[in-house]
Formats: structure tokens, sequence, C-alpha cells
């Protein structure tokens, strides 16, 4: 019955979805979208896959498929022979995606209506299906069960918002859950609350965080020349980078920006919206706060921009790059109450991070920083930030002091993949083959 409704749900609203998912594919050159969407995958896309076994890995956005990139790796070294397809949902997530090279096959993940579900399954026939964290799509989930492939959840997490949401909603999640093979979540308490919404317990694993498992390399002098030659950053300043900001916070970022420059004019920053789309919208904002700026997208590489200004960032891709010749980074999503973004990808590159009160979806990264790092990289508002913004630019040591533990968190947690990898090692021959 809960099938039922779900299905006449999806019918309803298929009038709205068309037109809409036509338009955004004709408009942007990007027709296979749209056949993707509905379930047919070009012939000369699936020449890139072969005959061969395949698995198939679903990243819903830009967080999702960074998360999945180590698994990804690993993938291609303990199992060589297998092709990798990776779907996404949103444009930017497809773009990481295809700009990493991780994967054999880039497509959009289909609707969650049967037919298109079963015709893309059909046509790629995986081995097994891995969903990168909690994308719980029914039909999905069902017609991959119908037809033999098992299915991972990967890299699982159940956040304390959406907990109680979930267990209001366990007579519709519990029946899904029930169809998937394996669950991997990321802690002990992640693994408990998806039982406790309908998982069976026996499929359900502590696997960890997949996000520990990017590499640890820190960029030599001659690197950072490199980067910083290639955007048009100054040499010689302080270079604060601000990534993942969302609308509210771009405002505070530059009044933290203006009272940095009051001290050290030889002050530059990186200002990198979560979704580039923003960039227009925060552009005007800059102007109306009188800093010099340049997108991205209209570098022209006629020398560096000057001191006291800022890089805005309108392209996908590019930020991973952009850490490496940080001086500081702000992590966004968490002065505003949109539940954070990771702050592991800047420390990697062994760059000091700092982030908001709100860090709700990656609250046991927080934990770790706060424990390895201090209180101090989790101010509570703009004056907080504005504090440690002014102290971290002024001692070079304790930034370099705290790039160096928050790299620190990643060595120590690392291993999910490993787990991750013998739960599907266990999954893989159930499924299908292609032929």
């Amino acid at each position: 019955m809960i099938n039922i409704f779900y299905n006449l749900l999806l019918w309803l609203i298929l009038p709205l979805l068309v037109p809409y998912h036509a338009y955004r594919s004709l408009s942007r050159g990007r027709r296979t979208a749209f056949m993707e969407r509905f379930g047919r995958i070009p012939a000369e896309e699936l020449e890139l896959i072969g005959d061969g076994g395949v698995v198939f890995v679903h990243a819903v956005s830009v967080g999702e498929t960074n998360a999945a990139l180590p698994l990804l790796k690993g993938i291609r070294q303990r199992f060589p022979g297998k092709k990798i397809v990776i779907s996404n949902v949103t444009e930017t997530g497809r773009s990481v995606a295809q700009k990493s090279k991780a994967a054999d096959l880039c497509i959009y993940f289909p609707f969650d209506f049967p037919f298109a579900v079963r015709s893309v399954l059909e046509t790629i026939r995986p081995e097994v299906v891995v969903i990168m964290e909690t994308e719980i799509w029914p039909n999905f989930i069902g017609v991959a069960r119908e037809m033999g492939i098992p299915v991972l959840l990967a890299n699982g997490r159940i956040s304390d918002r959406s907990f109680g949401r979930y267990l209001r909603l366990s007579w519709f999640f519990r029946p899904v859950l029930q169809r998937l093979s394996a669950l991997c979540m990321q802690t002990p308490v992640d693994a408990e609350r998806i039982a406790a919404i309908g998982a069976p317990a026996a499929a359900v694993h502590v696997g960890g965080n997949l996000k520990y498992d990017i590499p640890v390399v820190k960029a030599t002098p001659g690197q950072v020349a490199e980067i910083k030659a290639k955007y048009q950053v100054p040499t010689g300043c302080f270079v604060f980078t601000a990534a993942s900001t969302h609308e509210g916070e771009e405002a505070q970022v530059l009044s933290a920006y203006r009272d940095l420059l009051a001290r050290d004019p030889q002050s530059f920053l990186i200002l990198a919206p979560r979704h580039p789309e923003r960039a227009p919208g925060v552009a005007e904002l800059i102007k109306k706060e009188g800093f010099p700026f340049q997108f991205r997208s209209a570098l022209d590489g006629s020398g560096p921009l000057p001191a006291g200004g800022i890089l805005l960032l309108d392209t996908v891709g590019e930020l991973a790059g952009l850490y490496r010749a940080s001086d500081l980074v702000f992590v966004g999503g968490s002065l505003v109450a949109t539940g954070g973004h990771n702050p592991l990808e800047p420390a990697a590159c062994q760059v000091p991070v700092l982030f908001g009160p709100h860090m709700e979806n990656f609250r046991e990264i927080a934990a770790l920083f706060i424990k390895h790092c201090g209180a101090e990289v989790q101010p509570a508002d703009l004056t907080g930030l504005k504090a440690e913004l002014l102290r971290l630019s002024a001692d070079a040591a304790l930034r370099e002091e705290l790039g160096r533990r928050g790299a620190g968190i990643l060595l120590e947690s690392a291993g999910a993949t490993d787990r991750h990898l013998n739960v599907m090692a266990s999954l893989l021959g159930q499924g299908g083959t292609r032929g």
C-alpha cells in the first residue's frame, strides 16, 4: 500500500518534471542529461564500460562525490577487473566526478520511477550498487533487489536533526531499509539509529567515515607558487580562503576581511560560494562593500591581482587546489544553520581550519578538531571569527602547528575504505553481468 501511494505521487509530479528538466538539459547543452534521468543511456557512453563486471556508485552531489573518491580508488586497486559507473543528481556533483577521472562512466541518477530505474539497471547490470550516505530511493533499491543486485549503503550517517524525522516515518523507511544487502555506517551511534529506524541489525556494520581516507599532502613552496601564479593570487600576502559559503555568510566574511585589512593590508581573500550559481549575487555584495575582485572564470593570466582584493570562485572542482595555497581556511555552512561542510579537505593540505557553531552534519569531525586543535577553531559568531582571524594571521608558527594537528586527525582516523571494501567483497558476484 505504501509503495502504491509513493508511486502515485511520483506520477502526479511527472508533468512538472518533464518540461523543467527538458528545458535545463537543452538550455545548458546537455541533451543526454534528460535521457539519463529517465533511464536512457546513449550507446556511445556504454562503450566506456564494455561487457565486464560493473560497480555502480551513486553520490548525490559534491560532498558525497568527494567522500566516494577514496572508495573508488580502493575499488580500482582491489578489484582491477571491474568497471566503475558513478551517478549524480546535481550538475556540480557530476562535474567533480568527471574531473576526478575516478570512474569509467559518469551518468545522471535516474528519477525514482520504476521504468527509469529498471532501464538503467538492465542496461548497466551492475554486480553491486553502492549508495553514498543516506540516499534512500524506494524504487531504485526495490528494483535492484528484484533483479538480484545487492545494494550497499556506504558512509551512512543519521544526523541529530534528521533522526527524529526518520523515526516518525519509520513505517515508510523500514520496508526500504530491509531490502538493503548491507549498511556501512560512520559511527556506532549512526549504526544504532539506522537499526532503530528499521534496518536489519545483522546487515549493519560500523565502517567509519570515508572522508578521513583522503591523502595528506602538504604543498611544497614551488607548488604553492605555481598555484598562486595560475589563479593570479598575489605573492607575499596572507591568503584567507572562505570555502563553501552560504547566503548570510558572505557578508560576515567580508566584515571579518575588512578588519584583517585594517591591520594587515597585505592580505588576500579567496571567496568560494558553495553553489557557484550564487556567484553573481555575491559579486554584487562585494561591489557594494567596495572591495576589488575578479571572477575565477575571468582570470586572464595578466599578473597577480592586487593585495586587499578578492578572487571570487565561480567554477567547480578547483577549491582543493586553492586550499594548498591558503594560509587559513574558514569552512562555511557553519555560521548559518545549514549543518556545516567538511573541514577535512583543507586539513589534508596541512592548512589550519576554522568553522562556525552549526556543524550538525559533521558533529564527529568537529569534535575531533576541537579535541586536537582547541575550542578556538569553532568561533561561536562573527565576533569570534574576527578574533581568530586576527590572532592566526599574526602567528605563522601557530598556524603551522594547527595545520599539523588537523592533518593528524586524518592519519589517526583512516581505514574506512578497507572496511567498506571488505563488506563489498562479500557482495560481489551476487549481481548481474552485462553481455
